[in-house]
């Protein structure tokens, strides 16, 4: 590496693209959902042997933790891939499209190839690295808040100074070009938090509702008035977004359920709407259960709060995809995202960037194409040299160092998995 901090990398990237789409597709086809994900770690400690890294596993959760040492020292970068899977049942048609009742639907598979390829590559020029990165291979970004573990467990301490700066990569499958990055500064994903709520009645005949306390119309208007109170209640331009996915109620068509049950995402992009949303969003339950003579338990469970992307690393993140890809690489997001992350956390504790990568299909029109979560969800996988390249050059950039060194060729061969 010579001149700049990007310079060979992504000749390099090349070179292992066939790797890379291998081992992406080993993960493809055995996914594995939550913090538990035994071969998923097994194939991303397959994939690291012979890269002199210190690895640790987690005690509590089948992460891997992979420090790269540079040739001298200096500060610590973090690199963050999530290696979970979603219970969704893939209708991709794929080759290797998994069969278990799993699917990688969100690209994870994609993130912990391009996170092992950028080992490799650090790994190859490392001696012109001044300082040390933290490989985060993260289980449980989906529902299991997978981060927080990690972190528990010390991720940001691992190479002995906390990490100057971190960053993610996330692949789309819809929505911008394939091969585009793109991010922004300041809040940048959701804040989510569930909001549960049971509704209780008195049981009874379906002929003869009046001699009972019926739950479900009184649970149908409280997902009406969630809605209505969030036009209401809040600021459009700190926006709340509320949606009910689940609900349950009955056993059979002519009696009247005890119980009514349904589950309620809510999305907010600051502190204070999300603090004034578990008031507000229960006193509308509330109410419309007093309105109906029945009683109504809301039980409010915080995730993940808001993702806010360090203006200064997302400056580097553009000026590192310039370098890599020309001009054309980059893209300012326009707005925030109504999805959520659990890098949140990390970013909340050191600068960084969530970073996002087009990857809709060739052929695929990316304002309608199959999106992430959907069991038709596909993507390029031609974007993963590149997203390893930008990995490794936003650690390298930080940890570049002039003083001439050796090259040892080509970055090494993956272990077949």
């Amino acid at each position: 590496m010579t001149g700049r901090p990007t310079d060979g990398l992504l000749d390099d990237a090349r070179g292992i693209q066939d790797d890379l789409v291998r081992l992406r597709r080993t993960l493809h086809a055995r996914p594995e959902v939550g913090l538990d994900l035994p071969h998923t770690q097994e194939a991303v400690l397959r994939s690291l042997e012979g890269l002199g890294l210190e690895i640790t596993t987690g005690r509590g959760l089948s992460s891997v933790t992979a420090v790269l040492r540079g040739a001298r020292p200096g500060p610590t970068v973090l690199l963050r891939g999530d290696m979970d899977a979603l219970p969704v049942t893939e209708r991709t048609g794929l080759d290797f499209a998994a069969d278990n009742g799993a699917m990688h639907a969100c690209g994870h598979d994609l993130h912990t190839a391009m996170l092992s390829g950028a080992a490799r590559l650090l790994a190859h020029h490392r001696d012109r690295l001044a300082g040390d990165v933290v490989l985060m291979f993260q289980p449980g970004e989906e529902g299991y808040d997978g981060a927080h573990h990690m972190l528990e467990e010390g991720v940001l301490d691992a190479s002995g100074a906390r990490p100057v700066a971190a960053y993610a990569l996330h692949v789309t499958a819809s929505g911008r070009p394939s091969g585009r990055f793109s991010a922004r500064g300041g809040p940048t994903m959701a804040a989510v938090d569930n909001l549960t709520v049971t509704v209780r009645g008195a049981g009874g005949h379906g002929a003869m509702p009046h001699s009972a306390k019926d739950p479900v119309p009184a649970a149908c208007e409280m997902v009406v008035a969630l809605q209505t109170r969030v036009t209401r209640a809040f600021d459009v331009f700190d926006p709340v977004v509320v949606t009910t996915g689940s609900f349950h109620a009955g056993t059979q068509n002519n009696i009247i359920p005890e119980t009514a049950v349904f589950e309620t995402t809510v999305r907010t992009f600051s502190p204070e709407a999300r603090a004034r949303a578990e008031r507000t969003l229960a006193e509308a339950c509330h109410g419309v259960a007093a309105a109906h003579g029945v009683e109504a338990e809301v039980r409010w469970h915080p995730l993940y709060p808001v993702t806010v992307n360090d203006p200064g690393s997302v400056d580097t993140v553009a000026r590192t995809v310039a370098e890599l890809f020309g001009e054309d690489g980059y893209e300012t997001l326009p707005r925030p995202m109504t999805g959520s992350e659990d890098f949140s956390r990390v970013v909340d504790e050191i600068p960084g960037a969530m970073v996002f990568l087009g990857a809709t299909v060739p052929g695929a029109d990316p304002a309608s194409a199959p999106d992430n979560h959907s069991p038709l969800a596909d993507f390029d996988e031609s974007v993963l040299g590149p997203g390893a390249a930008l990995y490794a050059a936003l650690a390298a950039g930080q940890l570049y160092d002039t003083t001439p060194g050796p090259s040892d060729g080509p970055p090494p061969r993956m272990r077949r998995s």
